[in-house]
C-alpha cells in the first residue's frame, strides 16, 4: 500500500478492496481484534443493563430531580454524555451538560448531579471533576471500571457506582458507558426508553454486525463499502439533527483513532453557514478558484473595492478526478428523518451543491421509531467502517501511538 493517501491510484484502490475481502489479511491486519470489539456492542447494552439493576441507584428518583445533569468524561466517555443530551432532547426539564475538561463550570453546585464516566476509571480529568463534585456537595455517580480510582472516589463519597465490564479498548466501549446514563435519566423521569427499546437497540446492533461481518464481501457489506468510499478522501461528516450530529462526531472520532484519518464533523443548519464554504476551496475537485491578476493589477483583492475584485476571475474548472493536487473532500451526510422543514431543504440543496462542485457524497439513513435505535444503527455502521478503513490502508486500528506519546510527554 502507498503511504501517501493524497491520491490513491486505481490499482491501489483495488488492492484496498482486496485486503478487505481476503480472510487471511483481515486476521493479520487487526492484531488488536478491533472488529471483535466493535461486534461486542449488543453484549455491552445487555451487560450494562444488568450492572445498573445490581447497583443501588435509589438516590436518583423523579422526586429528587436535580437542576442539571453534568456528565464528565473524555473521548468516548464524553460522547456518552452527548448521546444522553441528544436523546432527552431540547424539551427536557433538566439541563444536560457535557464537561470534557478537568474542572466543573462555576455554576455547578449542590442542586446539580454530576455523573463521572471513565471506562478505565483512571482518566485524570474525570477523576479531578469527580473529586471537585464531591467537595461542592453535588449528587455524584460514577461509571467505570470496578476497583478503579474513580470507584474509590465514589465509595468515599457514598455515591453509586455502575461498574463497566470492559470488552475492549475504551473507544469500543461506548454502549457500556452510555446505557447507565440513560438508566439514571429514566429514573429521574427525564428520558423515556424502557427495556423493550434497549432490546430493540441491541437487536439493531446485532443486525448491523451481521451485515458488516468480516466474511461478508465488500459489495454487500455496508461497513466495507463505506470504508472504500473514504479511501484517499478527506471526510466531512454532517448530521441533520441534534441526534445525528452526535453520530457525526462519533464517526469523526473513530476515523481519527481507528483509521488515523483526519475528519471534520458538523451538523446542519450550522454547517450551511461555514463548513460548506470548503466546497469552493482547493479540496473540492470542481471548485471555484481565483486566477492571478495580470501585471500591474493588485496582488490581492480589496475587501470593499469592486474595482479590485473585478481584477480577479472567478470560474469553475472541469473535474479532473483530483482536487488541484489536494486530497478530495467527501461528504458523509447522516440523515435523521426527524428534522424540520428548513433542514430538509438544506439537505436537498447540499446534495445538489456537492454534485456541482464534484464533491463525492455518501448518505447514511437513520431508521427506527425510537431515537436510541436510530442512533445505534448508524453509529455501529460507522464504527465498522472506521476499522475497515484502517485495514484497507494497512494500519493497525487498535494502536494509537501518537495519543500515548503525547500523554507520556505531559505526565
Amino acid at each position: 500500500m502507498s503511504d501517501n493517501l493524497d491520491g490513491w491510484s486505481g490499482a491501489e484502490f483495488v488492492l484496498a478492496a482486496d485486503r478487505l475481502d481476503t480472510p487471511d489479511v483481515l486476521d493479520t491486519a487487526d492484531p488488536s481484534d478491533m472488529l471483535r470489539q466493535v461486534a461486542s456492542s449488543a453484549a455491552q447494552v445487555r451487560t450494562a443493563l444488568r450492572s445498573c439493576q445490581e447497583t443501588d441507584l435509589s438516590s436518583f428518583t423523579a422526586d429528587t430531580r436535580p437542576r442539571a445533569i453534568v456528565v464528565a468524561g473524555m473521548g468516548s466517555s464524553g460522547l456518552a454524555g452527548e448521546m444522553l443530551q441528544a436523546l432527552v432532547g431540547l424539551s427536557s426539564p433538566v439541563q444536560v451538560v457535557t464537561c470534557p475538561a478537568d474542572r466543573l463550570p462555576g455554576w455547578v453546585g449542590a442542586a446539580d448531579a454530576v455523573i463521572a464516566v471513565s471506562c478505565s476509571g483512571t482518566t485524570p480529568e474525570t477523576l479531578a471533576i469527580a473529586t471537585e463534585a464531591a467537595r461542592r456537595g453535588c449528587r455524584l455517580a460514577g461509571v467505570g471500571a470496578q476497583g478503579s480510582a474513580l470507584h474509590r472516589i465514589a465509595e468515599q463519597s457514598r455515591a453509586p457506582f455502575v461498574p463497566v465490564v470492559s470488552l475492549g479498548l475504551p473507544r469500543s466501549m461506548l454502549w457500556g458507558t452510555a446505557i447507565p446514563l440513560l438508566v439514571i435519566a429514566e429514573r429521574l423521569g427525564i428520558a423515556r426508553v424502557g427495556e423493550d427499546v434497549y432490546e430493540l437497540a441491541a437487536g439493531r446492533l446485532e443486525e448491523v454486525s451481521h451485515q458488516c461481518r468480516p466474511a461478508s464481501e465488500s459489495f454487500v457489506n455496508p461497513g466495507k463499502s463505506l470504508a472504500l468510499d473514504l479511501v484517499g478522501a478527506l471526510p466531512v461528516v454532517w448530521g441533520t439533527s441534534l441526534l445525528s450530529g452526535v453520530a457525526a462526531r462519533r464517526f469523526a472520532s473513530q476515523l481519527n483513532e481507528n483509521a488515523k484519518y483526519p475528519a471534520i464533523p458538523g451538523v446542519l443548519s450550522e454547517a450551511a453557514h461555514n463548513q460548506v464554504a470548503a466546497f469552493d476551496g482547493p479540496f473540492a475537485p470542481n471548485s471555484s478558484r481565483l486566477s492571478a491578476p495580470s501585471q500591474g493589477e493588485p496582488s490581492l483583492p480589496g475587501l470593499d473595492d469592486p474595482a479590485d475584485l473585478a481584477a480577479w476571475d472567478l470560474d469553475y474548472e472541469e473535474p479532473d478526478g483530483e482536487a488541484n493536487g489536494f486530497t478530495a473532500l467527501r461528504l458523509i451526510l447522516i440523515a435523521d428523518p426527524d428534522t424540520d422543514q428548513r433542514v430538509s431543504a438544506q439537505r436537498a440543496a447540499v446534495t445538489e451543491l456537492a454534485a456541482q462542485r464534484g464533491v463525492g457524497m455518501s448518505e447514511l439513513a437513520m431508521d427506527g421509531e425510537h431515537p436510541l435505535v436510530r442512533l445505534a444503527g448508524v453509529i455501529h455502521l460507522a464504527d465498522y467502517a472506521s476499522v475497515y478503513l484502517a485495514i484497507a490502508a494497512g494500519i493497525d486500528p487498535g494502536q494509537a501511538v501518537a495519543v500515548a506519546d503525547l500523554q507520556a510527554r505531559i505526565e
